[in-house]
């Protein structure tokens, strides 16, 4: 299995009654409540969690992006990238963004040039993502049409994959953006482009679109094991219908994993920074999370709770989380957490069961400090991650990793400009 060190650069300061005092976290969340000099050391406590990942071992270090928010910082994630691109050389490690929402970009050529540099800068290390983007972020904070916007979003990555590909400047004529010329410099190091994941929070039409494109679906989704079985399931029927192989590297998840040494430990250390995300960070004004026309019928169809249902509230409902205690963020699945042989444990019954050879862990959650986030990190890096790296890998390749162009020789970065940096 892959496992990737996934940081969603969030705020700390939020006041204990911001739920009381605020309506939402997201898109009309009141200025007065920034803390910029905080957000600054955050920024950098960040950038050095992901660096510290990539130096323990993990296969790669991902970013993303939101707008608007105290719930994720990063507006920019290729800014982001950049920061690390250069920090990484000394590792293995790969650069995973997931990653530029497609139609926030008018022209979204800007996405082909910034992701290119990255792979070029990185030196072919480069995994990209391009996620719809959330109703907060796309239809509210940057004004999309909702009903317009996933077949924005496939026009605009159709240009995207051409403008990696073709050997000649070519023209283009969209019905969301026309372009004279499109020649970026350069294409990226990796041919005949960098891995594309297809990331999505379970919308039939995302699945559909990454079968179809041959490319791993990733669910993104907070909600626990049992959630994202009964999803991964609707995925692997159309993997199966469209008599494509089940490799479970065709698969991945966002996971919350939090490691100590015993299972209590790990109540006493994480739960508090836990509960701070689920009460905190995912306060969202229902009316912000999806726009009419930003999910299909179809789509709704396949989350809503059946007529007659015990439960009236959807699976994925942050207002249902607020509430819990890490026992019951353990029962359902939402946080993998306690000692390493636990931990370890429930991710491998998690990864047969759903066929998952790809895990993008959020290992940093909430308000959780430096420090604590790097406990975590070598909890799992030395006791968790070697047990569970070489699963699958005898049955299965994985045809989606980063591959540089035959004969390439990564540059160094120099030494004593290293030092004197740091």
């Amino acid at each position: 299995m892959k496992f990737t060190y996934f940081h969603l650069m969030p705020f700390d300061g939020l006041p204990d009654d911001f739920g009381d005092r605020y309506r939402s976290v997201w898109v009309d969340i009141p200025p007065e409540v920034q803390d910029v000099p905080r957000i600054h050391q955050l920024y950098n406590d960040y950038l050095d969690e992901l660096e510290y990942a990539a130096v323990k071992g993990f296969d790669a270090i991902g970013v993303n992006e939101h707008h608007s928010n105290a719930y994720g910082l990063m507006s920019s994630p290729n800014m982001m990238g950049a920061a690390l691109s250069r920090r990484m050389t000394d590792t293995d490690a790969k650069l995973l963004v997931m990653g530029d929402a497609v139609p926030l970009y008018d022209p979204p050529i800007r996405i082909a040039e910034e992701l290119a540099m990255l792979d070029v800068m990185s030196g072919g290390r480069l995994i990209t993502g391009f996620p719809l983007g959330s109703s907060q972020d796309s239809n509210f904070a940057y004004g999309v049409k909702p009903a317009t916007m996933r077949e924005q979003h496939r026009e605009g990555f159709e240009l995207i994959r051409k403008a990696w590909t073709s050997r000649e400047v070519f023209s283009h004529n969209g019905r969301f953006s026309k372009l004279r010329y499109v020649n970026p410099w350069p294409k990226p190091l990796q041919n005949p482009h960098p891995p594309i994941w297809i990331p999505g929070s379970g919308s039939v039409e995302t699945m559909d679109f990454a079968v179809e494109l041959d490319a791993p679906f990733f669910l993104l989704s907070y909600f626990g094991a049992d959630f994202a079985s009964q999803m991964f399931e609707k995925y692997w029927s159309r993997v199966e219908l469209a008599g494509r192989e089940r490799n479970p590297y065709r698969s991945g998840i966002v996971q919350l994993v939090m490691v100590a040494d015993t299972d209590e430990e790990a109540r006493r250390l994480y739960e508090p920074h836990v509960q701070y995300f689920y009460q905190k960070c995912t306060h969202i004004y229902p009316g912000f999370t999806e726009a009419p026309g930003y999910k299909t019928v179809r789509s709704l169809e396949e989350v809503l709770p059946a007529k007659g249902a015990e439960k009236a509230s959807r699976p994925d409902s942050f207002a249902a989380a607020q509430s819990y205690g890490w026992d019951d963020f353990i029962e359902k699945g939402i946080v993998i957490g306690g000692g390493p042989d636990t931990v370890r444990e429930r991710l491998e019954a998690a990864a047969k069961q759903s066929s998952i050879g790809n895990w993008v862990l959020l290992m940093h959650i909430g308000s959780m400090p430096k420090d604590l986030a790097k406990h975590n990190i070598d909890l799992f890096s030395e006791k968790v991650m070697p047990g569970l790296q070489t699963m699958f890998a005898d049955e299965h390749e994985h045809n989606w990793w980063p591959r540089p162009i035959d004969g390439f020789q990564p540059t160094h970065v120099d030494p004593v400009a290293r030092e004197v940096a740091r």
